[in-house]
C-alpha cells in the first residue's frame, strides 16, 4: 500500500505522538501497580497529545505475550519480579503507528528486554525496500539466539495502513524457508521481536480470555440497546480494536452486559484471544513502526 505526501505526514504525526507517549511511560509501570492504571494513563496521554489510541493499551505480564488490556473494574496488579510488556498504538485520521517496550523487574527479565531491544535495533538498521521477509526473520532470530534466548516463532511484525493495524503482510521473527515475499519501498511496517527463555517452547497459544474486541460486520441485532452499542462502536472505532472499558456508559449500566453479549453472539463484534507462551515462560517485546526506503527506513516511532 503506497501512501501520498499528505498521508505520510499523518503517519509521522501519529508516530511523534506515540514516541513521546512511549518515552514518558517507560518508567511509569511499577511493581504492585494496578494494570488498569497503566492502560488508562497511556490512553489518556495519547488523547491529550491530540491522537487517538489505535487499540487499547496492552499490558501483558510474564507468560502472557500479547492482547491483555484491563477489562472494566480490573483488579489485577503488576506482580513483583515480573516481566511487563506495554504495547501502545496511535492513529491520526486512521493512520496507525504501533510501538512497544518491556520492563523487567528481575535480572533475567532485564536481560530479555535488552535482547528484544537489540533485535529490534538490528532489524531497523538493516531493513530496506525489496528485502526478503526470511532475511529479516533470520537477522532477528540470530541476535536473540546469540544472547542465549529464543524468539517466539508464531508472533510477527506486520504492515499497517489506514484504520488497519494488520494490513496483510507479516514480518517474521525467525528464519523461514525460501520465500519470494519481500517488503516494499514506500510501505509502512511494524517490526516487533518477542523474546523468551531458551528452554521455552517459543510459541504462543490462544487462551480462553478475551479483553480486546473489534467490529466484524454491521448486523441486524434485536435489542435497542445492542443497536445503540453497535452504532457507537461503528462510528467511533470503525475497524480498529477497542476495550470494553471504552463503551461503558453508552447504554444504561444494567443493560450493558446483555447488549454486549448479543453483539458477540451475533458475530457483529469479535474478540481477540489473549496470547500465552505455551510452556508458561516469560516473554519480552520491543517494537517500532517504520517507513521503508530503497536504502533503509525512516523510524516513525
Amino acid at each position: 500500500m503506497q501512501f501520498d505526501k499528505e498521508e505520510l505526514e499523518k503517519f509521522r504525526l501519529s508516530g511523534k505522538i506515540l514516541r513521546e507517549t512511549r518515552e514518558e511511560m517507560r518508567s511509569y509501570p511499577k511493581e504492585n501497580m494496578p494494570i488498569i492504571e497503566v492502560c488508562e494513563k497511556v490512553e489518556s496521554t495519547i488523547r491529550a497529545k491530540g491522537g487517538k489510541p489505535a487499540f487499547p493499551c496492552n499490558v501483558s505480564i510474564n507468560e502472557v505475550a500479547a492482547h491483555y488490556t484491563s477489562p472494566p473494574g480490573d483488579t489485577l496488579t503488576i506482580p513483583e519480579g515480573s516481566t511487563v510488556k506495554v504495547d501502545l498504538g496511535v492513529h491520526v485520521d486512521g493512520y496507525v503507528t504501533d510501538s512497544a517496550f518491556s520492563v523487567g523487574f528481575n535480572p533475567e527479565g532485564r536481560s530479555m528486554v535488552i535482547t528484544a531491544e537489540l533485535a529490534l535495533k538490528t532489524a531497523v538498521e538493516n531493513i530496506h525496500g525489496d528485502m526478503a521477509l526470511g532475511k529479516i526473520g533470520s537477522l532477528i532470530e540470530t541476535i536473540i539466539k546469540n544472547r542465549g534466548f529464543k524468539p517466539i516463532s508464531n508472533l510477527t511484525g506486520h504492515s499497517v495502513g489506514r484504520y488497519l493495524i494488520h494490513a496483510g503482510l507479516s514480518i517474521p521473527n525467525v528464519a523461514q524457508p525460501v520465500s519470494f515475499a519481500k517488503v516494499k519501498t514506500g510501505e509502512v511496517y511494524a517490526i516487533e521481536p518477542f523474546v523468551t527463555l531458551p528452554d521455552a517452547v517459543g510459541r504462543v497459544d490462544d487462551s480462553p480470555q478475551t479483553t480486546i474486541y473489534r467490529l466484524l460486520k454491521t448486523k441486524s441485532v434485536k435489542s435497542e440497546y445492542s443497536k445503540k452499542l453497535l452504532k457507537y462502536i461503528e462510528v467511533n472505532f470503525r475497524t480498529l480494536p477497542f476495550a470494553e472499558r471504552w463503551i461503558i456508559g453508552v447504554v444504561p449500566k444494567e443493560q450493558h452486559k446483555a447488549a454486549f453479549k448479543e453483539l458477540l453472539a451475533s458475530k457483529a463484534v469479535m474478540g481477540y484471544p489473549v496470547f500465552v507462551e505455551v510452556s508458561k515462560k516469560p516473554v519480552a517485546q520491543a517494537e517500532h513502526t517504520v517507513l521503508l526506503k530503497d536504502d533503509g527506513c525512516e523510524v516513525l516511532t
